[in-house]
């Protein structure tokens, strides 16, 4: 079994660490209505994806 010969210094460590951090998400906008949306996701304001309606939206009473 392999075994490291010397230890890894906190500058190696780290520097291969840099690429673990975690992105904002990225929003897209809605084709039929504008509103922000996930990208590959249904629409949340209008219920449309990709060329047709998926979920029937309700409005909500406040």
């Amino acid at each position: 079994m392999a075994v490291p010969k010397r230890r890894k210094s906190k500058s190696k460590r780290d520097s291969r660490r840099a690429t673990h951090s975690i992105s904002a998400r990225a929003f897209n906008e809605c084709e039929k209505c504008g509103a922000p949306k996930e990208a590959h996701r249904v629409c949340n304001a209008c219920g449309w994806y990709k060329d047709r309606y998926v979920l029937a939206v309700t409005e909500v009473e406040v």
